[in-house]
């Protein structure tokens, strides 16, 4: 294991690189979109029910199968893998967004607007926020989920160290060095995540005032 590791270095750092990189861009890309989504959510009224059935529908999608669908429409390479990973990532964190926009206090709402602050300066300086700690929340869950998902983006000629099990799988497990890609692989993945979670629990610490800790 560690002359394979050794012999391979460089190409193990650059997968885990892009395995970081490819989570990091589809988890931006799924808060952004959650965010918006939860916002127009919380403006009408039932409408939460409806987004909490479509998103545990969605989750119970089988990740080969979306990889699929979206063959037809995205060719294989890095696109389909960010796609399919945002897919899956922007779900936990839409449900805390949602959450975390109507747990505010009514109360706090209407004295901003009585200080004269538009709709759109009380979603940002007030609701967000007061929101942030629970939409955080939402981001470490579907961080740990995508890092996991991420591997199978490589089926589809897609970027991290998902390549390495299925060259693990397609060794059989027992081939030469069938079973070191497959260790690799996932000791990285595991270390990727808790060095991710680790940044979002400091961002939290550094977003997040001392008031609502």
């Amino acid at each position: 294991m560690w002359n394979f590791i050794h012999d391979r270095r460089s190409e193990i750092a650059f997968n885990t690189y892009q395995h970081a990189l490819l989570v990091f861009y589809a988890v931006v890309i799924a808060t952004i979109l959650a965010v918006v989504i939860a916002v127009v959510i919380t403006r009408i009224r039932g409408l939460d029910v409806a987004a909490n059935q479509v998103s545990a529908i969605a989750l119970t999608i089988p990740s080969f199968a979306l990889v699929g669908l979206l063959l037809p429409v995205v060719h294989l390479g890095p696109t389909i893998g960010l796609v399919a990973v945002a897919f899956y990532a922007v779900w936990p964190i839409l449900r805390n967004a949602v959450v975390g926009l109507q747990g505010v206090d009514p109360i706090l709402l209407e004295s901003a607007r009585g200080m004269g602050m538009s709709e759109a300066t009380v979603l940002w300086r007030v609701r967000l926020p007061l929101a942030w700690p629970v939409i955080l929340a939402g981001i470490r869950i579907s961080t740990q989920m995508s890092m996991g998902i991420a591997a199978i983006a490589s089926y589809a000629l897609g970027p991290g160290l998902g390549t390495y099990i299925f060259t693990g799988l397609s060794k059989g497990g027992v081939a030469a060095n069938g079973l070191n890609y497959t260790v690799v692989a996932i000791v990285g993945i595991v270390v990727v995540a808790l060095i991710a979670d680790g940044l979002l629990v400091l961002l939290g610490r550094l977003t997040v005032s001392k008031g609502i800790r």
